[in-house]
């Protein structure tokens, strides 16, 4: 009887240490998974704000350099901006960290007329910094979504929605009330951002009817537009003298300058490199609210960068007008993206 009895208690000890082992390879097995998800937590939420700091960033060194040191050439700033990417992207592909197909006259077909878009995006875009204050560079920027939408109807047949047609309506009324009432009006600053969003949409609607040249990926275009439009922008710079106007800059010994200017030379690969880890460990949707976010900043905030910006009352509520519109658009084109995510459920992916 006694030794029956130690046997069931020996049975039951033994049970119960067994349970207490695979209650433990359990709770292991939960921290693990715990740990995981809180390190890919912490990867969403920094590279969404690596993307927010480096988009506000660059347009605000931008400025800075263009605008508060007056810095006198935008074309060579276009240029470095070009150097930079050309020479990091390469580095990469050679050290395997990005790749991107070889230079061929298949990659020249492909890719034509993309380099003129990225061309005008850059130097228009640039210039377009250094002659308006930041509010209405923003604000006029949206024509962009307008040309954008006409040129979608044209070359690919495709219509907007009324709800955008309506949001986008108001983003054009509210920057054209800021328009007639910009104390500080610059012609040429007008034309380079209408320019510069001309190019927005030609590129965007292009890059969507010219399918064949998405196969050289985001850092190929970088790389292929910049190679390309190397050439014809030092060709442009000789033939408007910018390099003896750059030459002749008093700022060239001053280390906060240089820094600023190596900085924005250096932001537009940055930017592309944290729009994709944004994309990656989020979404592309992620990327957009960001973005918005980021042109809100701008928007307010730069009323205080640059020394450039003259309130008026009426140009103030064009601006909030404008603000409204690009909120409402933004709703519309996230719940028009969210309804067209994939959804993993039961091992399969659906589209809800």
């Amino acid at each position: 009887m006694v030794l029956a009895g130690l046997e069931i208690f020996s049975s039951e000890e033994h049970t119960k240490q067994k349970d207490q082992g695979v209650e433990s390879e359990e709770m292991g097995a939960w921290r693990l998974q715990l740990s995981k998800e809180r390190a890919e937590t912490l990867k969403r939420v920094w590279s969404a704000v690596f993307y927010a700091t480096a988009s506000f960033l660059i347009v605000v060194i931008n400025k800075v350099v263009l605008t508060t040191y007056k810095f006198p050439s935008y074309q060579v700033l276009g240029l470095g901006q070009m150097v930079v990417a050309i020479v990091a992207l390469f580095s990469a592909k050679q050290l395997n960290l990005v790749s991107f197909p070889d230079f061929s006259l298949e990659v020249t077909k492909k890719i034509w007329p993309l380099p003129l878009f990225y061309l005008g995006n850059l130097v228009c875009g640039l210039g377009g910094t250094q002659k308006l204050n930041l509010p209405m560079f923003t604000v006029l920027r949206r024509f962009s979504i307008l040309f954008t939408m006409i040129l979608e109807y044209i070359v690919l047949r495709v219509s907007a929605t009324f709800s955008v047609q309506l949001s986008v309506s108001l983003m054009i009324i509210g920057a054209i009330v800021a328009s007639s009432a910009d104390l500080a009006f610059d012609t040429m600053g007008y034309v380079l951002i209408t320019v510069n969003n001309v190019c927005t949409a030609g590129n965007g609607v292009y890059t969507k009817k010219k399918l064949d040249a998405q196969f050289l990926g985001r850092y190929g275009l970088i790389f292929y537009n910049s190679f390309f439009m190397l050439i014809p922008t030092i060709a442009l710079a000789v033939i408007g003298q910018e390099f003896q106007k750059a030459a002749a800059f008093k700022q060239w010994n001053n280390p906060v300058f240089l820094i600023y200017f190596l900085a924005s030379c250096f932001m537009g690969f940055i930017l592309n490199y944290a729009t994709v880890l944004c994309t990656a460990y989020n979404s592309a949707l992620t990327t957009t609210v960001v973005g918005v976010f980021k042109n809100l900043l701008i928007t307010y905030l730069g009323m205080f960068i640059g020394n450039d910006y003259v309130f008026s009352w009426v140009n103030f509520v064009g601006l909030n007008i404008s603000v409204i519109g690009s909120l409402i658009y933004s709703v519309i084109t996230f719940r028009a993206k969210q309804s067209k995510s994939p959804v993993l459920s039961n091992g399969q992916i659906t589209r809800v």
